[in-house]
């Protein structure tokens, strides 16, 4: 009956170990909600880090590609993401018009962009480490940049 629980106690602790790290990033959260007959529900949420591991799993011929066509974007990509981490809250726009709203945000280190209009309602939060890896990952496929 001791070894059982001592068993229990030892999966326990390394579920919540694997836990701890799967969300130490955050999650990468996207919601679109369409308003009309039909429309789509879209509720998608996945832990930042699967992003982390999914690049460095990639095929290399396949991030390489990828790298090439963002290559002119690159030095953007890394600058943008060094200089978001400088604002952990900040509004950067806040457009709104009669057929909508438009809102960027950093939130407790979040990149969030909400977009409200007649038709639908879009929600994106990534954290700013996310982008952060995905700019070094690309710029490791290509080389020069």
């Amino acid at each position: 009956m001791l070894i059982l629980a001592k068993a229990a106690l030892g999966v326990g602790a390394t579920l919540a170990l694997a836990g701890v790290y799967v969300f130490h990033e955050g999650v990468i959260r996207v919601d679109v909600d369409q308003h009309r007959s039909g429309g789509s529900h879209v509720h998608f949420w996945v832990p930042a880090t699967t992003v982390s591991v999914g690049l460095r799993l990639a095929p290399r011929r396949n991030l390489q590609q990828a790298a090439a066509k963002v290559r002119p974007y690159l030095p953007v990509l890394r600058e943008l993401s060094k200089e978001l981490k400088k604002y952990p809250d900040a509004e950067f726009v806040d457009v709104r018009n009669s057929s909508g709203h438009v809102r960027i945000t950093m939130r407790e280190s979040k990149l969030s962009i909400d977009v409200l209009n007649d038709t639908e309602n879009i929600h994106v939060t990534v954290p700013v480490q996310t982008i952060c890896d995905v700019a070094d990952r690309l710029e490791d496929a290509a080389p020069g940049v």
